[in-house]
């Protein structure tokens, strides 16, 4: 077995891609984690920027976390919707390019693209904080960790979408499971002890308040909160992910993961309140997470707070796995459209989309070192994406059910239709909240993007437009090309070259460069080994042209004389055999000279329609 076999599986046929499909349960845990875990971090985000108020603040996280919740109904059923709709996924791009138009529908793209991206630098960070929470004494290398996590996460997912759904599964539920446990058994304590429960291990005391309360620092909370709501997307993104029926199977598991997030936010904001834990300050020595706390007030910390803060730390960063889902799908979605490079439609070796996965790891990991891997920093260029690509989608089903008409489309219409103004407020709130903190960055990058995708399509069209021909195949003044052969010294990839030129044209060019320190004794060669066996086998003798070098210059003078002939014979082909050696094992690459893919790259971008390359491999044998 090969190294890449071991590293990523075997390589699967287009006809095992049914055999990759998800069930509900799978889909959880590959399309629902980012989802559910944003529980971990939502919360705590919004309870960071009420640091300030100290004691007083954490009261306002039920109803920040209530409003929260409205909107994640309400984006539930768009959502719902969307799927039965446009059953072939890619979700908000989709829905808006096909009911808005290409402009819209590229912003929606944009968007999501750049929430993906910080989607799995905020989970894998997260992951790393929880970790941290625990054993303080890691903290100086959170970022080393995020780092090897994020490349366990890019093998995992090259791996294919079945493979990680089987993987992920466990920890998705020991997760789920766990946090359940604990706020099931925290609510009975509270309401057993009247509201006002007794915690195991104590939080920190909240400090005396700093700052008076005002609606823009309850507006910050809620655009930090709102990092709660990302990724409830996905879903809709990677329907064609999922087994038949491919359409009630992911609306399920869209049920699921909305479901399953309502109770874990509500939960997390109720048993805050009831213990009174309050955020601390990320990166600070004596950190930790709300989280964290909450399960060390409730059950203390023996072996089921260490269990439960392992599930919170794998899911955290494995969550990143949402977008190592979607992120590749979404750029297929768009690639198909011509306005992304085409290799991003194409399925690699384990039917998974893996330039998307290249390119998003690649991504994800400058955001991280950036960023040195806090997750707090991240967090205040997170959800302008997702609200703005909610936005979108919703205004397009809008679009669609009025198109499609009939009495269900008029309530389906005005369900999306509130949807759409309840995210787009929030898109203008949580834009106007973190911009200074760093949203004006996501603000920039979203058109910036567009542009470059605009331009990309351009391009592709460009393309098309001067390579489509229409007409038959044009068999006038069809002649031999005249042909050009670079020959350095005698040997036998020179005689192989020069074989291959005469089987072309009777009109062959071989060309010598010499140098200063050259003695010139390769005309005698050149006599010997060419010419005569030439003339006694009646054959056409090859020209040589000997160039002088004085500089020892060698692909230069090649590439001039090549484009001085093009002048010379503007109504002639000119074919020009570069001989080239094929080494066996990839560490001789290094060991000799790359002149021959020098000239071909140099003549290609030189070169026009009269010149064409021709590579003559001589393959070593050892």
């Amino acid at each position: 077995m090969s190294l890449t076999d071991l590293l990523f599986g075997r390589p699967l046929r287009s006809s095992e891609e049914g055999g990759e499909r998800l069930g509900p349960s799978a889909g959880i845990s590959v399309f629902g984690l980012d989802a559910l875990s944003s529980a971990a971090y939502g919360p705590e985000a919004a309870l960071t920027l009420l640091i300030p108020l100290g004691a007083a603040g954490i009261a306002y996280l039920i109803p920040i976390t209530g409003s929260i919740i409205i909107l994640l109904a309400i984006v539930y059923f768009s959502y719902r919707q969307t799927i039965e709709a446009y059953p072939t996924g890619g979700g908000s791009y989709t829905v808006a390019s096909k009911n808005l138009g290409a402009f819209p529908g590229l912003l929606a793209a944009a968007a999501l693209m750049i929430d993906y991206v910080l989607t799995a630098a905020v989970g894998i960070s997260a992951g790393v904080g929880a970790l941290v929470s625990a054993v303080p004494s890691l903290q100086p290398h959170t970022l080393l960790m995020c780092l090897v996590i994020l490349l366990l996460m890019t093998i995992l997912n090259l791996r294919g979408v079945r493979e990680t759904g089987a993987v992920f599964i466990f920890p998705t539920y020991l997760f789920v499971g766990s946090l359940l446990i604990t706020l099931a058994l925290g609510l009975v304590k509270s309401l057993a002890a009247g509201g006002h429960p007794v915690p195991v291990i104590a939080p920190p005391t909240l400090h005396l308040p700093t700052a008076a309360l005002g609606a823009w620092l309850l507006l910050k909370a809620f655009s930090s909160g709102c990092t709660a709501m990302t990724g409830v997307e996905a879903v809709s993104n990677g329907v064609r992910a999922f087994r038949e029926p491919a359409v009630k199977s992911a609306q399920r598991t869209l049920t699921a993961v909305i479901a399953i997030l309502i109770v874990l936010l509500a939960g997390i904001a109720f048993l805050v309140r009831a213990y009174h834990i309050g955020a601390t300050n990320p990166g600070e020595a004596g950190y930790q997470s709300v989280l964290s706390q909450l399960i060390a007030a409730v059950a203390g910390k023996g072996a089921f707070y260490y269990i439960t803060i392992g599930s919170i730390l794998l899911v955290l960063a494995l969550s990143a796995n949402t977008a190592f889902a979607d992120f590749p799908r979404l750029c297929r979605a768009v690639a198909e459209d011509g306005y992304l490079p085409h290799g991003f439609a194409s399925l690699g070796r384990r039917l998974v989309y893996s330039q998307g996965v290249y390119i998003l790891a690649a991504l994800c990991a400058v955001l991280l070192i950036l960023f040195g891997g806090i997750t707090d920093r991240l967090i205040p260029l997170y959800a302008v994406g997702a609200f703005l690509a909610f936005t979108l989608s919703q205004a397009g089903m809008v679009a669609h059910w009025r198109r499609k008409g009939g009495t269900r489309s008029r309530r389906s219409m005005f369900i999306n239709g509130v949807g759409s103004l309840a995210t787009a407020a929030t898109v203008i709130v949580v834009t106007i909240a973190k911009f200074a903190d760093g949203a004006w960055v996501t603000t920039l990058l979203i058109p910036a993007m567009v542009i470059v995708m605009i331009s990309v399509r351009r391009h592709y069209d460009h393309v098309e437009g001067e390579i489509s021909n229409p007409i038959p195949l044009d068999l006038t003044n069809l002649r031999a090309p005249l042909v050009v052969v670079p020959i350095l010294d005698w040997n036998k990839i020179a005689q192989k070259a020069l074989r291959f030129a005469l089987n072309l044209s009777a009109e062959v060019q071989a060309l010598h460069i010499l140098c200063e320190k050259d003695a010139g004794d390769f005309c005698k060669t050149w006599n010997r080994f060419v010419k005569e066996p030439a003339e006694r086998a009646g054959l056409a003798v090859p020209h040589l042209v000997v160039l002088k070098s004085p500089y020892r210059f060698v692909i230069s003078p090649i590439v001039d004389y090549v484009l001085e002939l093009e002048r010379n014979n503007p109504d002639r082909q000119i074919a020009v055999l570069i001989p080239e050696l094929v080494e066996r094992r990839w560490s001789h690459y290094f060991l000799h000279n790359q002149r021959a893919e020098w000239l071909r790259a140099l003549l290609l971008l030189k070169g026009n329609q009269q010149i064409i390359v021709i590579v003559v491999p001589w393959h070593l044998t050892a």
